[in-house]
């Protein structure tokens, strides 16, 4: 860094054998004025700034150097003849590529790192102040400029890390504290400093988790941390059902915990309702439970349902009988679970919301009707709310996987050569859980994955810590359509916790009885779990490899063939019926180009509306009003160098996309302060057809 040096003493090292101090401050914003203040201004402004000299508790020597050097860059600045040569001077340092700063005085080196902090440059304060504690220039023991320094190391420390917070690098504000924490260690100084410090680390706890769990999959070192802050801070609260954390109210703890759930894989939250179970709370029992029942229903393994249907019948959980009867209907155990879906209260009112959306069909003893409750359950209540399930709710799937029918057989074979079981329901010997600020036998009223539709928005893509986080986070979020992270902001909302609460739905709706006949082959296996008492006298009846037939009363569209290839898109919009990948990657190009030149402030090279949905032009929109605000420019690099076509639909498509990505973001004054290097992406996109024309709508990285 070139120094802008002056003739005055304030500024000159004078002929001393100690080398300045150079600070990275010009004499504007040291003294606080615009380049075009006059003169009479900048004397006005002096004198403001003499008398709100600092009172945190500096020396008297720190003080008077500040006021020094305040006066010495006020004697340039009202000074029309020396303000000329300086402002030339700082032209010419700029235009070389460098930036002006000013060279201090050895004796004036706290005063000088205090106007830096007072200009808003508290890192570069804390850098120096650590720098100067520690040997061979450290001040003698007990001195006052020891005090002065250790001092302005605290305050810096949480002026940088405010700055960070604002700029949502919630991890490194953390570590910008923890550093100065140590110092202040170190020095054995500033007691009550050092408990504001740890006060605002654990207020940031939340952030981090957040900020370190929602990373890429592969960022594994950075998810473990975010995973063991999550765990510290459950423990801290006295488990799920806890509130011994008065800094972080159950208001807001409940939604927190909703948005950590969808960015956890189903094997991690397993593994945290699991230990979080263990440790005494009911409700990671169920939510274990449920985790288990999602990731066995897609890997198609129904061991683990039984697992989890086991784990309930263990605990004797109350109100969750219709989580059970879901769970056995699944396991083909109909007979099992009819009486437990019929006998759940909660059941009549989900019944009611299905039929709301599919007539009812009352052959078979209502047994289609469970099968669209339970479908309905899967949907709205197991499925969602995991990073790494994006399934549907396919009973016919399901029951036609012969994995599950295997399994399903084994299990009958088994049953049958033992004497019965007691049934489920006269298990549960406990007493209903007693509510405890909103729990109880209901565990969906607070903990059940919200409605993505009814969530209150929670951000777009915030900023992330520079040093780690992953190219592919700074694309585009992890969705699936509106999420409860899309307006993610917060640092306000947790100033405010109601601000970002999340619609928990209490009232609306009843996920554990939505269970129920979801074993009875959706809506188009019912035939095969009817027969399956004549199965264990004559299993030629029905072989298990055989897939159940489809009733007439609910037909299902035959899947549509694959299309011919067909030639790539001329251009934007794509309105071709069945568009070939060529004509997919050619949209994807000019969406990642368009929002490139957007990002870069040039016009756009595609109408916005022709080319995503809603959803991705409102994210893009407001971080370019973001970018505005900060005054950074971004310039990105994105080219598609394959697309693989995994499902299609005759109104959506999902692709495996192979990419190479670079990014370089700059501040105000052209200075780079994050860069990515090339880098090969693959990620998942998802492309939604609206009335004639295809759009990008969505993008999951880590395809």
């Amino acid at each position: 860094m070139d120094a802008a040096k002056t003739a005055d003493p304030a500024y000159s090292p004078a002929a001393a054998k100690t080398p300045g101090l150079e600070l990275p401050i010009d004499h504007f914003r040291l003294l606080g004025v615009s380049p075009t203040t006059d003169g009479q201004t900048v004397l006005n402004m002096l004198q403001q700034r003499l008398e709100r000299a600092p009172d945190q508790g500096f020396t008297r020597d720190t003080i008077e150097a500040r006021a020094d050097l305040l006066r010495a860059s006020a004697d340039v600045l009202s000074d029309d003849q020396r303000r000329q040569d300086y402002e030339r001077e700082l032209t010419s340092i700029s235009a070389g590529g460098a930036i002006g700063g000013l060279e201090i005085h050895p004796s004036r080196e706290v005063g000088g790192l205090l106007l830096l902090l007072e200009a808003g440059q508290g890192q570069e304060a804390f850098e120096a102040a650590r720098r100067a504690l520690q040997p061979p220039q450290a001040p003698s023991l007990g001195s006052g400029r020891e005090a002065d320094l250790t001092l302005l190391a605290g305050l810096a420390c949480r002026a940088a890390a405010e700055e960070y917070q604002n700029q949502r690098r919630y991890e490194t504000a953390a570590r910008t504290l923890q550093q100065g924490l140590q110092q202040l260690q170190r020095m054995g100084k500033l007691p009550e400093l050092r408990q504001e410090l740890e006060q605002d680390l654990r207020q940031l706890q939340p952030y981090r988790v957040l900020d370190l769990i929602r990373r890429d999959l592969a960022a594994t070192t950075e998810r473990r941390l975010g995973i063991e802050l999550l765990d510290d801070l459950v423990s801290r609260r006295g488990g799920l059902e806890g509130n011994h954390d008065p800094a972080f109210s159950r208001a807001e703890f409940v939604p927190f915990l909703q948005q950590i759930r969808a960015f956890l894989t189903a094997q991690e939250q397993v593994d945290l309702f699991g230990h979080w179970a263990e440790a005494g709370s009911e409700q990671a029992h169920i939510l274990s439970a449920v985790a288990m029942t999602a990731a066995g229903f897609v890997q198609r393994k129904p061991e683990r349902i039984q697992a989890a249907l086991q784990r309930l019948l263990n605990r004797g959980h109350a109100g969750v009988e219709a989580v059970m009867a879901c769970q056995l209907l699944l396991l083909g155990r109909v007979d099992e679970a009819r009486p437990l879906f019929s006998g759940a209260g909660a059941t009549t009112l989900l019944l009611r919301k299905t039929a709301q959306d599919e007539p009812p069909q009352n052959h078979d003893d209502g047994l289609a009707d469970l099968c669209a409750a339970c479908r309905r359950w899967l949907k709205e209540e197991v499925l969602p709310g995991f990073r790494d399930i994006e399934a549907e709710a396919d009973l016919e799937a399901w029951f036609a996987d012969r994995d599950v029918q295997a399994y399903i057989e084994q299990q009958d074979r088994i049953r049958n050569r033992q004497h019965p079981e007691p049934h489920p329901q006269q298990t549960v010997a406990e007493p209903p859980l007693p509510a405890v600020d909103g729990f109880g036998g209901d565990w969906s009223s607070d903990w059940s994955s919200s409605d993505p539709a009814a969530a209150l928005p929670m951000a777009p893509d915030p900023a992330q810590d520079t040093a780690t986080a992953t190219p592919a986070e700074r694309e585009e979020p992890p969705t699936r359509g509106p999420q409860p992270w899309d307006d993610w902001d917060l640092p306000g909302r947790f100033a405010d916790g109601r601000r970002w609460l999340l619609e928990l739905q209490a009232g609306q709706r009843t996920p554990l009885a939505v269970a129920a006949a979801i074993a009875v082959l959706a809506l188009g296996g019912v035939a095969w779990l009817s027969l399956r008492p004549q199965q264990a006298k004559a299993p030629a009846a029905l072989p298990a490899t055989s897939r159940p037939q489809r009733p007439a009363a609910s037909p299902r569209p035959a899947a549509a063939p694959p299309p011919a290839a067909a030639p790539a898109a001329d251009s934007v919009p794509l309105t071709r019926g069945e568009p070939s990948n060529l004509d997919l990657q050619t949209l994807l190009d000019t969406w990642l180009e368009t929002k490139a030149s957007l990002l870069a402030g040039r016009p756009a090279a595609a109408p916005l509306a022709e080319l995503a949905s809603p959803t991705l032009i409102r994210k893009l929109e407001k971080r370019q009003a973001e970018n505005r605000q900060a005054g950074l420019s971004e310039t990105i690099e994105a080219r598609v160098e394959s697309l693989e076509i995994l499902e299609r639909g005759p109104n959506r498509i999902s692709a495996a996309v192979r990419l190479q990505y670079s990014d370089e973001t700059r501040d105000a004054t052209g200075r780079v302060i994050n860069r990515s290097p090339r880098t090969e992406l693959r990620n998942r996109y998802v492309f939604i057809r609206e009335g004639d024309t295809w759009r990008v709508a969505d993008f999951r990285p880590g395809a």
